[in-house]
């Protein structure tokens, strides 16, 4: 017996072409729910959806640049139409920065990391409420960082841009938590995931965010991610709003 609510529901992971999008959409998809696979990498979207077809579940691909309106629109759109509805927006996809401290951060970094991470995020979090509003239920849940908890994992930019995203998770579980929407968010660790870090090593931003890295500890797969999303989002997390958790073999411990 399915006891997560998610059988049939409708589900949107961004970032779903690979990595813990990836992951996420297949465990959502084994639960039974209706998945839109949204990544910027066509080819990537549609492997994925190729993958959860070919175990027996339902999903559609959808591509674009998340960070625009209309992408964003579309995206939520394409749940509404095909699976009538839609339950449940993962946040997911997102960027690294190049670990630059403050005075070495270029407009063009700080810019592009800030609007793929936290105003992609938001475009589609505002496009998703109205219909959550119109069901009563609703959960949305972001992939924020250890980088939204600290000020040690990576560089200004990307550290910005995931504390704004757990502000942004708990705004949103205050204003709509009398609405039946949920909003959390997982804080990863080191995980291993296609991901790359483009850093120079000699730069000062690296060099004192190297030094605690070996906190890291074991980093996660992708799966262990996944697993806490589909968890927040589920009916078995039907009592928990508002909560960042980190899923990084104790890091936010030590």
């Amino acid at each position: 017996m399915n006891s997560s609510g998610l059988e049939g529901s409708s589900v949107v992971v961004t970032g779903g072409g690979s990595g813990i999008g990836r992951a996420a959409a297949l465990r959502f998809a084994g639960e039974g729910a209706n998945v839109v696979v949204a990544d910027i990498n066509a080819d990537a979207a549609k492997a994925v959806v190729a993958e959860i077809e070919a175990a027996g579940g339902t999903a559609v691909a959808a591509t674009g640049d998340l960070s625009d309106q209309a992408v964003a629109d579309e995206v939520v759109a394409t749940a509404v139409t095909t699976f009538g509805g839609l339950d449940v927006l993962v946040n997911n996809a997102g960027i690294m920065d190049s670990m630059s401290a403050a005075a070495d951060v270029s407009d063009a970094e700080w810019e592009r990391v800030i609007r793929v991470n936290l105003t992609a995020p938001f475009l589609l979090t505002r496009a998703a409420l109205p219909h959550m509003l119109a069901k009563g239920k609703g959960a949305i849940v972001n992939t924020a960082s250890e980088a939204g908890l600290r000020g040690s994992a990576a560089g200004a930019a990307y550290t910005a841009s995931k504390h704004g995203l757990v502000g942004l998770t708990r705004s949103v579980a205050v204003m709509y938590r009398d609405s039946g929407i949920r909003a959390n968010a997982i804080a990863p660790g080191g995980t291993k995931t296609g991901i790359t870090v483009q850093a120079d090593p000699t730069a000062h931003g690296p060099q004192i965010v190297g030094r605690y890295m070996g906190n890291i500890g074991r980093a996660a797969e992708a799966d262990e991610q996944a697993a806490a999303i589909v968890f927040l989002a589920s009916d078995a997390a039907s009592n928990i709003n508002g909560v960042v958790l980190p899923v990084d073999n104790g890091w936010a411990a030590v």
